[in-house]
């Protein structure tokens, strides 16, 4: 069974990461959506929230593509969590240049600790790129309309934290 990692802090989820998970399923048998605890990055929403969030739309993307999708929190190491999860194989999303180099160095750590676990990078879609949850929530944030960017669930979500 080919098992794919894809993490993230997923504050909160977005098109752009619903992007990379539908087409990370035709690659995998499983794809665990791993949730970082990232007590730096100070989340706008809590750990139960996203991960409720990543449930809910797994739940959809996993009934049209047939593929088993989970949310997995995880606090440890990135390479530490795939071993946990049995994923082979780790999912990254590019949105620009500017990603690349970041992930190239994650990469060569991740290898040089776990040469058995490959890393693959998906480009999000053009018409993804540009999001980034950090900029729908500053845009939500000022009362801005970030419908195009998340799931009608989410930015729901999104009104109700920023009223």
């Amino acid at each position: 069974m080919r098992i794919g990692l894809y993490p993230g802090t997923f504050d909160p989820i977005t098109e752009g990461h619903l992007d990379i998970i539908r087409r990370a399923s035709a690659l995998v048998d499983r794809l665990v959506i791993g949730v970082a605890i990232n007590r730096d990055k100070g989340p706008l929403f809590g750990l139960e929230d996203r991960v409720a969030m990543i449930e809910a739309e797994a739940a959809k993307l996993s009934e049209q593509t047939g593929i088993e999708i989970v949310a997995h929190p995880f606090e440890n190491l990135l390479i530490d969590c795939a071993r946990d999860v049995g994923a082979g194989l780790i999912i990254r999303g590019l949105r620009a240049v500017a990603d690349f180099e970041y992930e190239y160095q994650m990469v060569g750590m991740n290898r040089v600790l776990d040469d058995t676990v490959e890393t693959v990078f998906l480009m999000a879609e053009a018409r993804h790129q540009a999001i980034a949850s950090k900029l729908v929530k500053e845009i939500a944030r000022l009362g801005g309309d970030v419908s195009k960017f998340v799931t009608p669930a989410v930015n729901a979500r999104l009104r109700e934290k920023f009223g």
